[in-house]
């Protein structure tokens, strides 16, 4: 059996369902709009059935808890898609909030407002994190560290960034880190 390429996004809320819906269109890809929602309505298991149900990949699925430092509904439901055996998660991208006392995540790279790839996290507006800083803050991203993820890459809260990356606007910040998951995954159409 073939496994379906996913991209998983940490944020769910409605601004983000349509950057997401958005940034498929614009990488050939589908988007599970059933796992948009803040926190997570669906299970791991519901967004897989979804995504078998998809004519193509990628398929782009949402993540969200909420706010919640603790492990609650959106990394319940990644946790489940990065073990389901028809599943291929090429990679995370961890969307920085302003949840305080989380674990945080390592990134291989982010991407700022302004389009920019950068070997730091950025915060939840899209800048890049002082020398120093490590990880990607954000009420989703803890249990990626105990997860088999190939690639991550921080971006900071969809469709806001201060305008940066609107649905209307072609969701240009988010598009990008798709893009850069595919690329750096060798993922072919």
């Amino acid at each position: 059996m073939t496994k379906r390429k996913v991209i998983v996004i940490t944020d769910g809320d409605r601004v983000a369902k349509k950057v997401v819906e958005k940034v498929a269109q614009n990488v050939g890809g589908r988007a599970i709009s059933l796992s948009g929602g803040n926190p997570t309505p669906v299970t791991g298991n519901d967004i897989a059935e979804a995504v078998q149900e998809t004519p193509y990949d990628p398929v782009l699925v949402m993540v969200d808890d909420c706010g919640s430092r603790e492990k609650a509904s959106g990394e319940e439901a990644l946790e489940a898609l990065a073990k389901h055996p028809a599943i291929e998660i090429l990679g995370v991208i961890a969307v920085a909030s302003n949840t305080a006392r989380v674990e945080g995540v390592p990134v291989d790279l982010s991407v700022t407002r302004e389009g920019k790839i950068v070997s730091v996290p950025v915060d939840k507006d899209g800048n890049p994190e002082p020398e120093g800083h490590v990880k990607v803050e954000g009420d989703t991203v803890d249990v990626i560290n105990r997860l088999q993820i190939p690639i991550v890459i921080g971006i900071g809260d969809l469709g806001k960034m201060d305008d940066a990356d609107l649905e209307e606007d072609g969701a240009r910040i988010t598009t990008i880190a798709v893009q850069e998951v595919l690329k750096r995954s060798h993922f072919q159409h």
